[in-house]
């Protein structure tokens, strides 16, 4: 089934700064989510992020929705008064009628406003709202759906806050409601139902439906048109869900996705083509040193070699300087998330590393949460061992220095029989004889609940990837988030991962993949597939994404044991660079990091706003929407020096002969290089909106000219 791009499309506007000023004094935007200040999966990230780029545009003016988590709300929220007079009358209201709304401020960058209502305290009115809904919308809840329960709570009290909104403001107001995923959906659809003066936007970041049927093994991509899916909703008990989901869909002013392969699904699953698409970014951070991130990544290297000294305390049997480290991460979904098919890639490998007697040793961490008990002993044993060496490794050091100071100050060369006496001999003997253990290395870092059900355990059993000595493959499988108050691995998320050499995340269903945009970020190279929105995003503007270090694994058109082959042959190609080819191929990765930020995304956002605002208030504004030409949007093209490895690119690209390797060094010039991908960027395509009685639109041209940014 071909990818039909939508009317709006993805092709990135470019990137220069606009300019474009907008009179949005008379309006207001609340952005409704269940994430706000409330971490649950990626689109907390998602509204996290772009909330400093929204609160400069909107200013006073933008509002996010959340619930109300003391937990949360004690760390990341300062509780204060209103600020804005009509908000104020409107909590105010709200609060004396049996309701418990909170104002303050999210402690994040852009600081933004935040309404948190307290769903619990208003569970006294579930039933009455449950019959309401049914009524409405022959909708029917059932009681042992908490989360479901949360949703229609959470729905009708948002409605009711723009209902009340609507109702104290002097003058007929002009408000944007941004609704994300189906928990937040039904205050949409109420919103519509008892037609408040509110333009209506939703988005999914991932259908219900999607994501249960890429779980239960289908050919998903290929079979969407075919799928009953109201059966399909009602035999995984998810129909009242799906049905919020799809309604919320239908009502909204403005339908949008994240990503052209969600577009597809939203289309067969949601009956509704998204009218744009907004891809998610990231705030990029900009180092004043142009290779700064280069230094954060050796240094953090370093960290992970401290840890992995302890993991295999007794078996460190292989070179940590020609080790590299690759890992997974995200939601423990098995075959979701592809670590059933990077599982069987890794042991491929290491019959590849073996078989041609390679010095290269790979270790994959595994970072995805489940049930465990605590730590593994083994593991924090390990840990407790190496610092043991460490200390007396300094013993030794300081008495090996005060006696070789002593003998030089009288003058002698110093004897080394003399210096290093029987008792350090001692102590160092008593140091090694502590390293000896009977056991392989443990695979998990934890001691499991369902050690004997778990997906990942069950799948190195089968493998057999023991942590052997002659593996050059190891397995570190670590079920539960990084946190650099570990006492086993201390490090936060991001440091991890600039310490790693590559992200692997062959994903099956994946609607944008954070994991991979924020090791481009970092600048380490990533694996990601067509058919996740990253990598399709990637793949449209980047003419060979491999030569910039982002892999694409084709999961649409192959087999599993192709696709299987195809990332066996990725990381081998991968563990065949020199040091030199890894750090030229980090500095293009890292260059592509302009592609996925907020400061540029952010204009997708921008025009489903406008476009929303348009629709529901056509006698004030106007929004055109003009198709882009077909030389709009980015263009990356193969960089101007030779790729990193030749077997990486495209099949199309031509093979270089091994002269051109052994002068790769001459010909390789970074700032030349970085230059000439700067001037392949191209200039914004604007999308404008005007207001009837005053500008309100862009002063783009939606011209394709080059700008050297």
């Amino acid at each position: 089934m071909p990818l039909a791009r939508s009317l709006s499309v993805t092709s990135l506007s470019g990137l220069e700064d606009w300019d474009e000023e907008f009179d949005l004094e008379d309006a207001v935007l609340f952005e409704i989510a269940w994430e706000v200040a409330n971490k649950v999966g990626g689109i907390y990230t998602v509204i996290q992020t772009k909330a400093r780029l929204t609160a400069e545009e909107w200013g006073e003016n933008y509002f996010l929705v959340g619930p109300y988590v003391e937990s949360n709300v004690r760390t990341q929220v300062e509780l204060i008064e209103p600020t804005n007079p009509v908000l104020k009358r409107t909590i105010d209201k709200m609060n004396a009628s049996g309701c418990k709304v909170y104002f303050g401020r999210w402690l994040i960058e852009g600081s933004p406003y935040v309404v948190l209502i307290d769903v619990a305290f208003s569970a006294w009115s579930l039933d009455t709202w449950k019959s309401e809904l049914w009524e409405l919308c022959d909708i029917g809840v059932p009681w042992f759906d908490r989360e479901a329960n949360d949703a229609v709570l959470f729905g009708f009290l948002t409605a009711w806050l723009l209902g009340e909104y609507a109702a104290q403001s002097e003058e007929p107001p002009h408000i944007v409601a941004h609704f994300h995923e189906w928990l937040a959906g039904l205050g949409l659809i109420l919103c519509r139902h008892r037609q408040l003066p509110v333009a209506t936007i939703f988005t999914t970041h991932a259908t219900l439906l999607g994501r249960y049927l890429c779980a239960g093994n289908v050919d998903f991509y290929n079979k969407l048109a075919d799928f009953n899916v109201d059966k399909e909703a009602g035999d995984r008990q998810i129909y009242h869900r799906y049905c919020l989901e799809r309604s919320a869909a239908h009502c909204a002013h403005v339908f949008t996705t994240v990503s052209q392969i969600t577009a597809v699904e939203a289309e067969y699953l949601l009956m509704r083509k998204p009218d744009i698409i907004t891809p998610n970014g990231l705030n990029v951070k900009k180092f004043s040193a142009v290779h700064e991130f280069q230094n954060l990544h050796a240094q953090s290297k370093h960290r992970i070699q401290e840890f992995v000294r302890g993991h295999f305390y007794g078996h460190l049997d292989f070179n940590l300087d020609k080790c590299l480290f690759l890992f997974i991460a995200g939601r423990y979904e098995f075959s979701n998330k592809g670590a059933d098919i990077f599982l069987e890639a890794l042991a491929r490998l290491n019959y590849l590393l073996r078989v041609n007697h390679s010095d290269v040793t790979v270790i994959a961490f595994f970072i995805m949460p489940a049930r465990t008990n605590n730590f593994n002993v083994e593991t924090l044993k390990g840990q407790a061992v190496r610092k043991q060496l460490w200390d007396t490794a300094q013993t030794v050091k300081e008495r090996f220095g005060k006696k070789l100071y002593e003998s030089l100050l009288v003058g002698q060369l110093p004897d080394v029989q003399k210096i290093i006496d029987k008792e350090d001999f001692t102590i160092m003997k008593r140091a090694i004889f502590a390293t000896q253990r009977q056991c392989q290395p443990p695979v998990c870092t934890h001691n499991m609940l369902e050690d004997s059900s778990d997906p990942i355990l069950n799948c190195v059993r089968r493998i057999g990837l023991f942590n052997s000595a002659a593996d050059r493959v190891k397995i570190i499988f670590h079920p539960e988030f990084l946190s650099s108050t570990s006492p086993l691995l201390p490090m936060d998320y991001e440091e991890f991962v600039r310490g790693c050499h590559l992200g692997v995340f062959p994903s099956y269903y994946e609607p944008w993949g954070y994991t991979p945009a924020e090791c481009t970020v970092m600048g380490i190279p990533s694996i990601s597939t067509n058919l996740s929105g990253f990598g399709c995003f990637m793949e449209e503007h980047i003419a060979d994404p491999s030569a910039y270090g982002i892999y694409i694994l084709d999961r649409r058109y192959r087999g599993v044991d192709e696709s299987c082959n195809q990332l066996t042959s990725f990381l081998f190609q991968f563990c065949k660079q020199s040091r030199r080819q890894r750090i030229i191929q980090r500095n293009r990765t890292e260059r592509l990091s302009e592609l996925l930020d907020w400061k540029y995304l952010g204009r997708y956002y921008i025009s489903a706003r406008h476009m929303a605002l348009a629709k529901a208030f056509p006698d004030t504004y106007m929004y055109e929407p003009t198709e882009p030409t077909s030389t709009s949007g980015f263009s990356y093209p193969r960089p101007a020096s030779v790729p990193p490895s030749p077997a990486l690119s495209r099949h199309s690209s031509p093979h270089h002969s091994e002269a051109e390797d052994n002068d790769e060094e001459e010909r390789y010039d970074e700032d030349l290089e970085a230059e000439k991908d700067r001037k392949n960027i191209r200039q914004p395509y604007a999308l404008p909106l005007k207001n009837k009685t005053s500008p309100l639109g862009a002063n783009g041209n939606g011209n394709g000219d080059d700008d050297e940014n």
